[in-house]
């Protein structure tokens, strides 16, 4: 699987990795000092400490298996600014009409072409982020203006037309672009 993520996502996830192992080895001392202290029956403490270091080391595992599962690309959104609009790429925001094929019901969307995980969207201008590896994504990316193409979605067949595209500006890239955060795992720590 490949994954495109913003500039600083490596360093990000290794921060979030650094700071694990430095909360482990606190509770490893914390679990020392309750050893210490007699009688591990009883010793709540001990047993608190020995199942967070288990969330902490499940966190690290997870944290590696997605590292170690994904290619990252990362990608520059100051660089979409000033791109190209022949085509719908990422980083372009897009106007889309699709059309349901069994009920020809017609809707319009407004969206910014995303990285991986962004979902955000912006009530001043009606933008919403479409993950790049969304379905939709998938079929909208290459497009060009003005020329219809019949899809099958999971909601089922439809006509996209491609009405316009254009770059984002700066403010709404502020808007919609959220801080960057290692992934959110089953551990929840």
């Amino acid at each position: 699987m490949v994954i495109y993520v913003r500039r600083g996502y490596g360093r990000v996830l290794a921060e979030e990795y650094a700071a694990l192992k430095v909360k482990r080895a606190a509770l490893v001392e914390d679990k020392m000092e309750a050893h210490s202290q007699g009688d591990l029956r009883e010793n709540f403490g001990f047993k608190a400490a020995k199942d967070a270091i288990r969330a902490v080391d499940r966190k690290l595992d997870e944290l590696d298996r997605f590292s170690r599962r994904n290619t990252f690309i990362e990608v520059d959104p100051a660089a979409w600014l000033t791109k190209p609009t022949d085509f719908l790429q990422l980083g372009h925001v897009a106007r889309i009409e699709k059309e349901d094929a069994g009920t020809k019901r017609k809707h319009r969307f407004t969206f910014l072409v995303a990285t991986y995980g962004e979902t955000a969207t912006d009530p001043e201008s009606g933008i919403e982020c479409l993950p790049h590896n969304s379905p939709l994504a998938a079929v909208l990316l290459g497009l060009t203006v003005g020329k219809p193409a019949q899809v099958n979605l999971p909601a089922g067949p439809a006509v996209l037309t491609v009405l316009s595209i254009h770059n984002p500006t700066q403010a709404e890239l502020d808007r919609l672009l959220t801080a960057i955060k290692p992934p959110e795992t089953e551990g929840g720590e």
